[in-house]
């Protein structure tokens, strides 16, 4: 149950951090903002490793090698490609691209460490995704059909990847060791910003890319949206890898897109029954996994 709901809980922080991350990417490219949310992030966690003096049990080479790279193909190269799709397909389509984490986290859990899910949970996540899937796809009132952004859906496919990518590799670590989950966030997020700096160094104009940044406003914007986006989100992400299997956590967090409706009703906005529908569906697959 633990890890159920610090996947519930990621989702809503992830949510209401996509909102901002949506704004924010029409001044920042992609990489520059990921380099921006992961460098708070790493500020705040290792704050709180320092204040709260967690143990670095179970951190040898291999784990924080492991933990490293999965950060590399994770959030340094899945979440800039997620934020480069958000920018050309908008963040419900790339929401929408996001659903294909959760399948491929779990089928390649199954070869790369023969971990396997009963009928149930096959269940639970299948509802739940297609509930998401329902209310992303909904168009919105007055949208004229787009043209495809082939560009667009290739960066949520690589999004999707890597995620699922990180996720088992993080899984790998954090199933059979002692090691915290804040610990394993500090280290994916450093093995993430190494990557993002490396790019960031190698297209050269490091300096213009970071103009933006000077900006208190768009900066504001970043540290919010990087302390729940990232430095909560990702924690209890890790957390949910180390007490559920990796398919279930990642169905979990993928439930993003449903926090939205309730904050939209009470901003005004009209929320319609397909909605409705759809977050029935998904909270109906919820209720399986939670209670499986």
């Amino acid at each position: 149950m633990r890890g159920e709901l610090a996947a519930l809980m990621a989702a809503f922080l992830w949510a209401v951090a996509t909102v901002v991350f949506g704004r924010l990417g029409k001044s920042l490219s992609p990489l520059v903002l990921n380099l921006a949310k992961g460098a708070i992030a790493l500020v705040l966690l290792s704050l709180t490793l320092v204040l709260i003096g967690q143990s670095a049990a179970g951190l040898d080479r291999q784990a924080v090698s492991i933990l490293a790279l999965s950060g590399v193909i994770g959030i340094g190269l899945g979440d800039t490609a997620y934020f480069a799709a958000i920018n050309h397909l908008g963040p419900r389509r790339a929401l929408l691209l996001e659903t294909l984490a959760p399948p491929l986290a779990a089928l390649l859990a199954l070869v790369f460490l023969q971990e396997t899910l009963s009928g149930r949970a096959w269940l639970g996540i299948g509802l739940t995704l297609a509930g998401v899937v329902w209310v992303i796809a909904e168009r919105a009132p007055g949208a004229a059909p787009g043209r495809a952004d082939y560009r667009g859906v290739l960066y949520g496919v690589l999004a999707a990847l890597g995620q699922a990518t990180g996720a088992v590799m993080s899984r790998a670590v954090l199933a059979d060791t002692e090691v915290a989950p804040m610990w394993s966030s500090l280290l994916r997020l450093g093995g993430g910003f190494i990557i993002i700096v490396g790019i960031l160094r190698w297209q050269g104009l490091v300096v213009e890319q970071l103009r933006p940044l000077r900006s208190p406003k768009l900066l504001a914007g970043v540290a919010l949206a990087a302390g729940f986006g990232t430095y909560l989100a990702i924690y209890l992400q890790q957390m949910a890898l180390k007490y559920t299997a990796t398919g279930v956590a990642q169905a979990l967090t993928s439930t993003s897109p449903l926090f939205v409706l309730p904050l939209a009703a009470v901003l005004g906005d009209r929320v319609s029954l397909r909605a409705v529908v759809g977050a029935v569906v998904a909270l109906a697959g919820i209720g399986i996994l939670v209670n499986g």
